[in-house]
């Protein structure tokens, strides 16, 4: 499997991390029926952060989980590298959950019986590895986690568990991390020391990060924000601002 996970090439100087090809998800039947996502063809470039953003049931959310395999599409083909997620049965796609892509969720979803490392240290334990200790150590130093390592997630401020959430996401160094919403439940200051470590992992540890947010001011770290409106992809920006964000989502009447 992870020969197959070797990143697409591209034309210009990086490659593919994840791609969508033509998704299609439908929610429902008959008069029930809810489209998703309507046919949506997105790369997101290996190295990078990456956003994704939208009104209320345009589709984001649904593109992150078909992407990151904890969803199922109806219809296309959703991409790791070179590997095509639609391929794979539940227990190969479980592995490939657990040993090539990180998650990072608005519920910290941290085990309130495992102090700080223990918690980092999980996803390599549950997949019979031992941690490796300099690269959690410098996760933790990075994180700024020295001080709380031996606390449990209830001695913890919600800054500090979602920081704990963040360096469990990326202590397996996998392909692609997945962030859904990660900002949703921390005040402004503790969401903003999230964004600013993000970019740390972005551009010190060549990290790619994909994120869906609400948020202007989260959009703005990321190194490109692709917008969705009734489940199709509409637009895109480069080296976003909080005001071209702005602008682009009144634009699209969000």
């Amino acid at each position: 499997m992870t020969s197959a996970l070797t990143t697409t090439p591209t034309t210009g100087s990086r490659a593919i991390a994840s791609r969508a090809v033509d998704a299609v998800k439908v929610y429902g039947t008959g008069a029930t029926e809810v489209r998703a996502l309507d046919g949506v063809s997105v790369e997101f470039e290996a190295g990078r952060f990456s956003a994704i953003m939208g009104p209320s049931g345009s589709g984001k959310s649904t593109l992150l989980h078909c992407l990151a395999g904890l969803d199922r599409l109806t219809s296309g083909h959703v991409f790791l590298g070179e590997l095509d997620l639609g391929t794979l049965d539940d227990k190969r796609l479980t592995v490939l959950r657990r040993d090539h892509i990180g998650f990072v969720f608005q519920a910290f979803n941290l085990v309130p019986t495992l102090d700080a490392v223990e918690n980092i240290e999980l996803p390599a334990r549950l997949a019979g590895r031992k941690p490796n200790g300099r690269w959690v150590d410098a996760l933790v130093d990075a994180l700024e986690l020295r001080d709380r390592l031996g606390h449990r997630p209830t001695e913890l401020s919600g800054g500090q568990q979602q920081r704990v959430a963040a360096a469990r996401a990326i202590s397996t160094r996998p392909e692609i991390v997945f962030a859904d919403e990660p900002t949703g439940n921390l005040d402004s200051r503790s969401a903003t020391e999230l964004l600013q470590l993000t970019r740390v992992a972005v551009e010190q540890f060549g990290q790619t990060v994909v994120m869906v947010t609400h948020d202007p001011k989260a959009a703005s770290y990321a190194d490109r924000v692709v917008f969705l409106a009734d489940g199709r992809l509409v637009d895109e920006l480069h080296e976003p601002t909080v005001d071209r964000v702005l602008d682009t989502i009144k634009r699209l009447g969000g």
